[in-house]
């Protein structure tokens, strides 16, 4: 029996260039990206795989997106900063109970200092900062989806010209009563995660990888 795709090899070709410029971006320019572009990008993030058998309903997804220089934005970083400090005041007690760790954990401690002073890279250093929640199941698979859906988000917004960048603390304020009346969902009920989304200041350099060949193993 022959299979025939639907798309063709052109289709194949740009799918593989869109997957091979995607790029993590830590510099934003100061142009603010159009709405539409955004909500563009929101709507790749919506037709990302989701846990069906885990959760029910229309609502299983969300998206809350906060401009630069808004005054719910500032309220949100200095959140963030306070996670931040949570999180390394826990790390060095965990390197203390176990100084084997010391080696792979002090570098990390270090970046959670330097964060407290500056700020969460990602929520107000770019035009916008996203926020994705999604509904807990049984079994809980919301970070699993979530990722699908910042995944579609970040190629789309690669196809669009437009930088992303992951803001992974985002995930470490899903029970934070504070940070979810900001969003208007209920603590706990929702993971999330963010990520923040402007123009590049320039554009990131090729970044290398193995062969696939070098890395696979077929198992007989």
């Amino acid at each position: 029996m022959t299979h025939v795709s639907p798309f063709t090899q052109e289709d194949n070709a740009i799918l593989d260039r869109i997957l091979e410029c995607r790029r993590s971006v830590r510099g934003f320019a100061p142009d603010v990206p159009p709405k539409e572009d955004i909500m563009n990008i929101i709507r790749a993030g919506l037709l990302a795989p989701y846990a069906a058998q885990a959760v029910s309903g229309q609502d299983f997804r969300q998206f809350f997106v906060f401009q630069q220089g808004s005054t719910q934005l500032a309220r949100v970083a200095a959140l963030a900063k306070r996670h931040v400090k949570s999180m390394e005041e826990q790390l060095n007690s965990e390197l203390t109970a176990n100084p084997s760790l010391e080696d792979k954990g002090r570098g990390f401690v270090k970046r959670l200092e330097q964060l407290e002073k500056t700020g969460v890279p990602g929520i107000g250093t770019a035009p916008y900062y996203v926020v994705v929640a999604e509904r807990r199941g049984i079994p809980p698979a919301e970070q699993e989806s979530i990722a699908h859906c910042l995944e579609n988000m970040w190629l789309k917004a690669t196809v669009l010209g437009i930088g992303f960048q992951l803001v992974s603390v985002t995930a470490q304020m899903a029970h934070d009563s504070e940070f979810c009346s900001v969003l208007g969902i209920p603590p706990g009920e929702f993971g999330t995660n963010g990520c923040a989304i402007g123009y590049p200041v320039k554009r990131p350099p090729p970044v290398e990888r193995p062969e696939a060949r070098a890395v696979t193993k077929w198992i007989d």
